[in-house]
């Protein structure tokens, strides 16, 4: 109880509702579109589900049987072989369930600096201590984790390997390597967040550190690139582990959602969702782009930002001795809207570090939103 009640809200989640106002235009919130929703095909993938009276019932632990295979399948295409995964209500719950099964007070998570803020939470909930480890432009940094490992020996490495919340960074591919014979090596256990690995812009893609590593928790969500409204996430991992985390999702909410279960596997059964990310990719890469070209005339000389290759979010820092915080409060007053970069930090913030998303404004949006800013950073 007293661990829970020191665990500090989401700025992020209070953000949203301080940007609630349709008159801001807000780079805050990692959000998807909702105009680019299909929403045609989600209804009738609801309409289709609702057929069989089954999907109002309780249902197993582990899954909608089809959805779990039609899961199984997309990752195998992607290039991570998988046999079966658990469905969870988000990827955030697959990680709490992580974090209950495998840490508590005395535990040892290390994470990235900086690294998503809700997985700081969900750590923090246990009791579990957290150290972090350096990154730079190629993520998380070998060496620093060998020094961690050495040093703190924790039991378990959080990470969001390919365009990272809240940076934008993808890990190397030989980083990746290293970093699964850093972890087999010291039986350190890898949970590898990837919420965001299909929306790349340019580039090739990279292989998940799962597919080189069999000591690695895979995370994957459909709210992403589906619809965050359904909840819908999932969990990869060896058969006993799994088992484990099925055991402990039972005592958390019995099961996720029957009837959005249903209406994912109609939807992925009838629909082409390959094409319809690659849709998403066309739109989100040109608001990326329009959000990256106006960085040089919206921010003060010296500040330095992410260049990401796919994703949600653009990362910042300002010069000098600022407090993002103190800016945010004069943005609002603009009507525009980031998120100061100090919570992302496990360790020592540093808070003229600011994130801000590009997706969920169209182009002119974002245009005028930079304009905005302008007038409160220059």
């Amino acid at each position: 109880m007293h661990r829970t009640l020191s665990v500090a809200s989401s700025p992020v989640r209070d953000l949203l509702a301080l940007t609630s106002r349709p008159e801001v235009i807000s780079f805050a919130g990692g959000l998807p579109a909702p105009e680019l929703f299909d929403l045609d095909g989600v209804r009738a993938a609801y309409d289709l589900a609702l057929r069989d009276r089954a999907v109002l019932q309780y249902a197993p632990t582990e899954g909608n049987a089809d959805l779990r295979a039609l899961v199984s399948a997309r990752l195998t295409g992607r290039g991570l072989p998988t046999s079966d995964v658990l469905i969870t209500t988000g990827s955030q719950q697959a990680l709490a369930l992580v974090a209950t099964a495998m840490l508590g007070p005395g535990a040892v998570v290390a994470v990235e600096e900086p690294t998503y803020l809700a997985a700081l939470q969900c750590f923090r909930m246990t009791g579990a201590r957290i150290v972090s480890v350096a990154s730079d432009a190629d993520g998380l940094v070998p060496e620093s984790l060998r020094s961690v490992v050495a040093r703190e020996k924790p039991g378990l490495l959080y990470l969001v390997p390919t365009f990272a919340n809240p940076t934008g960074r993808t890990l190397s591919a030989s980083r990746r390597v290293e970093i699964a014979e850093i972890a087999a090596a010291h039986d350190l256990w890898i949970v590898e967040d990837d919420p965001y690995g299909e929306l790349r812009y340019r580039g090739s893609a990279v292989p998940p550190v799962a597919s080189v590593s069999d000591r690695t928790i895979y995370l994957g969500s459909f709210s992403k690139v589906g619809a965050p409204g359904m909840r819908l996430g999932w969990l990869r991992a060896p058969a006993d582990l799994l088992r484990t985390l099925t055991i402990v999702k039972q005592a958390a909410d019995l099961h996720t959602s029957t009837v959005d279960q249903a209406a994912a596997a109609a939807y992925l059964a009838h629909n082409d969702l390959d094409a319809h990310i690659a849709r998403l990719c066309v739109e989100y890469g040109a608001r990326r782009d329009a959000m990256i070209a106006a960085l040089s005339a919206t921010m003060p000389a010296g500040t330095t930002w992410s260049d990401p290759d796919g994703g949600m979010f653009v990362w910042l820092r300002l010069p000098g001795d600022v407090d993002s915080v103190v800016l945010l409060k004069d943005a609002l007053s603009h009507d525009v809207a980031f998120v100061p970069g100090a919570a992302f930090f496990a360790t020592a913030p540093d808070h003229a570090t600011l994130r801000m998303s590009f997706t969920s404004n169209a182009v002119e949006e974002i245009r005028e939103g930079m304009a905005r800013l302008a007038k409160v950073l220059l």
